[in-house]
């Protein structure tokens, strides 16, 4: 069930990633709020990795890093991730 997301702000690495690979804030919060995976960063303790399909992509895996230890919430990187599809 999705739930509110939490505050989030955006590294300028991360929106100059979102400017770059067209991704809109809308789908960082969907991937964020309602994740189709979440796991650890095991390089990053402080961060996590949220996973999500994006229909409008060709459900392409959309793979949001956040360090989820700062608050609010730091969206470090975004990018459509290859090595997911057909995982999820």
């Amino acid at each position: 069930m999705p739930t509110d997301p939490p505050l989030l702000v955006y590294t300028e690495h991360a929106l100059n990633a979102m400017a770059e690979r067209d991704i809109p804030p809308d789908w960082i919060r969907q991937a964020v709020a309602d994740p189709d995976l979440r796991a650890s960063n095991p390089n990053d303790l402080d961060s996590e990795f949220f996973f999500r399909r994006v229909r409008e992509q060709g459900d392409r895996i959309l793979r949001v890093v956040v360090n989820t230890s700062a608050a609010p919430w730091r969206v470090v990187t975004v990018y459509f991730d290859r090595g997911m599809r057909g995982r999820l």
